[in-house]
């Protein structure tokens, strides 16, 4: 009966660490993933740009959008 249970106990082990690998593989090392996934309205700002601050996000919109294309060609 214990080699039954430590069958059982390995096979539960295995699977909660492949289940944890998985969800951490999809965070973002950034830090602000997690805080956005949640609530994706705290990540929004409503203010005024600075003087330059959009032409910048905009253009690094387009890098990260870039960068990101062609990771997903290469996967």
């Amino acid at each position: 009966m214990s080699i039954k249970l430590l069958g059982r106990c390995s096979i539960a082990l295995i699977l909660v660490v492949f289940i944890a690998g998985c969800g951490s593989s999809h965070n973002d090392r950034s830090g602000a993933g997690d805080e956005c996934s949640w609530s994706r309205s705290s990540c929004l700002y409503e203010g005024a740009y600075e003087t330059g601050e959009r032409d910048y996000a905009e253009q690094e919109a387009r890098r990260l959008n870039e960068a990101q294309s062609l990771r997903m060609r290469d996967w």
